[in-house]
């Protein structure tokens, strides 16, 4: 840490002790069956959600709080991992883990870091940079988190969730009162591409989140299905990397380059979406999830710079073959034939999918279950997103068969459905993650109520001493 980061972390610290009020400690603890102190808050995913929802949890005085990911330190969540565009795509003044302290923002941090100027002259964050900054955030908060431990189960535990983990010390239960699951874009789901992709022989595919040797792709024939920023992202990768050819094939005659969230990127919308009534929030958030997400110039212009890049439209994978140690992929245009296919297909939600899901995976309630949208908005897709309540728990599709769920929050990109941009979006921090921590603190306090009640009648703390008088009244002093 550099003499103006340092400066600046104590500045921060200041700042939040200026206005940590109210101080007053509000939980009692709980113990697990095993005798062991239950967590106020067990938050899955040191992710920019995961470590930003523990940091509002301080906020709020819920100290308790651990956070684990299965990544080491740094590695979590995309941005030095699958992520592969150059920079983030949403402007560099966008806030949101700073959850609106100024000496918090990606602003402050840059600035300690290389000055000024420097920060005028920035046209978008790398995204190595924002890893660094987000890593910085969740030391200058004193967020806890475990690292190299990962989720492998949730079960019920009388009132308490189980959490059975895998970690550096091997295997054990973690009991916590509330679970948040940050677990990103696959939380709910699984990544996917089309079956007869998949029934190919691995060497000859992969999807975009997948951990791609692109060092192996020079010389080589690539093909890239999709057209969303992702797949654009890995086709610039492959090309610079010294590929022969990539071709990317898009479904439509005409790529989408409208970016709906810069449209819902407003306090109203995202603050309030979640406010509207079935209908309104299933027309909103089918409109910008059936466009899906647009990439922007600069992303098109990454591959348009190659001679070798190749935009197909108007051609989708109908079927695929592997011939000669090639994969060959049918489009209503006619046969391609490639050494390698990359997927930017997206996420299916698929809740069998995910072991710590499994205990409910089956009393999930969807979006299908709860609302039948008209004809010309109806999606089999979007109905499979999880129906969330106003406080981001996850429901019954039959009451009272695992009403333990109602203690496990889903914050990840499977909340955008109930919420709008939530989980998994940096623009919707400032107002996703208070709203999320407004609801777990509003279950925990009326989980304790009565104690609290009890608690209040007890209360004899005096803030003044009376002297007694030893005049009556009425009578004159001598």
């Amino acid at each position: 840490m550099t003499n103006a980061t340092a400066a600046l972390a104590t500045r921060i610290r200041d700042d939040l002790d200026r206005i940590a009020h109210p101080r007053a400690s509000w939980l009692t603890p709980r113990r697990a069956p095993d005798g062991t102190e239950a967590l106020d808050v067990l938050v899955v995913g040191a992710g920019q959600s995961g470590v930003v929802t523990a940091f509002g949890l301080k906020r709020a005085k819920v100290d308790n709080v651990l956070v684990i990911d299965k990544a080491p330190r740094g590695e979590e969540g995309p941005w030095v991992t699958y992520a592969r565009m150059k920079t983030l795509r949403s402007p560099k003044d966008f806030t949101g883990p700073d959850l609106d302290i100024p000496s918090l923002t990606y602003q402050s941090w840059h600035e300690a870091r290389y000055g000024a100027d420097h920060w005028r002259a920035l046209d978008l964050i790398t995204r190595e940079d924002w890893n660094a900054y987000l890593l910085f955030v969740r030391d200058v908060t004193g967020v806890k988190v475990e690292n190299g431990t990962e989720l492998l189960s949730l079960e019920d535990a009388g009132g308490l969730v189980a959490a059975r983990v895998r970690g550096p010390g091997g295997e054990r239960v973690i009991h916590a009162r509330k679970v948040v699951l940050a677990t990103g874009q696959d939380s709910t789901g699984r990544w996917w591409m089309p079956d007869f992709i998949e029934a190919l022989p691995k060497p000859l595919r992969a999807h975009t989140a997948d951990a791609i040797d692109f060092t192996a792709l020079k010389g080589k024939v690539v093909a890239v299905l999709g057209a969303g920023a992702s797949a654009l992202d890995n086709a610039a990768t492959a090309l610079e990397a010294g590929a022969a050819s990539v071709h990317l094939f898009c479904r439509r005659l005409e790529p989408q380059v409208i970016q709906p969230y810069r449209w819902i990127t407003f306090r109203g919308f995202m603050k309030h979406l979640a406010d509207l009534d079935d209908a309104w929030r299933w027309r909103f958030m089918a409109r910008v999830l059936g466009l899906r997400e647009g990439f922007p110039q600069a992303t098109y212009d990454r591959c348009a710079a190659h001679r070798n890049f190749v935009l197909h439209t108007g051609a989708p994978w109908t079927n695929a073959r592997a011939e000669g140690g090639r994969a060959v992929v049918t489009t209503p245009q006619g046969e391609f034939a490639a050494d390698f296919l990359i997927c930017g297909t997206g996420i299916a939600m698929d809740f069998s999918a995910k072991p710590e899901l499994a205990a409910f995976h089956d009393n999930i309630l969807t979006w299908a279950d709860r609302y039948t949208p008209p004809e010309e908005e109806r999606s089999d897709r979007l109905g499979a997103f999880p129906y969330l309540s106003p406080d981001y728990q996850f429901m019954e599709k039959v009451p009272g068969k695992t009403p333990w769920i109602a203690n496990v929050h889903l914050f990840s990109i499977a909340s955008t459905m109930s919420f709008g941009p939530s989980g998994s979006s940096i623009n919707a921090m400032t107002t996703a993650v208070p709203r999320l921590v407004d609801g777990i603190t509003k279950g925990l306090f009326e989980a304790d109520v009565d104690a609290h009640w009890q608690a209040f009648l007890a209360y004899d703390v005096a803030q003044a001493t009376v002297r007694e008088t030893v005049e009556g009244l009425g009578q004159a002093a001598e």
